[in-house]
């Protein structure tokens, strides 16, 4: 039978249980969320599914044209985006 000593650090340090750190990068999610005025608002293009699911999560939503917002308003109002109208049309050629 053998008997460490406590007192003793472990002669081979790759014997017996260790402790590590795993470090992870930490990341933030920003959105920008508008002031509710009419300046620079288009519709833009989104799939009708990722806009349902908008609805009812609250969470936001990417266009083509890569602007991420919560959608509230009745885009029939606001003329179509440039940038994901040429997305668009790239994507259908």
């Amino acid at each position: 039978m053998m008997f460490v000593d406590d007192a003793e650090p472990l002669r081979n340090p790759d014997s017996g249980a260790g402790t590590a750190t795993l470090e992870r990068p930490q990341t933030q999610e920003e959105t920008v969320r508008d002031n509710g005025g009419d300046a620079d608002r288009y519709a833009h293009y989104v799939s009708k599914d990722r806009i349902a699911e908008s609805r009812m999560t609250g969470r936001p939503v990417v266009a083509l044209c890569g602007k991420v917002w919560v959608p509230k308003h009745d885009p029939s109002k606001y003329p179509v985006c440039p940038d994901c109208k040429r997305i668009y049309d790239d994507m259908m050629r």
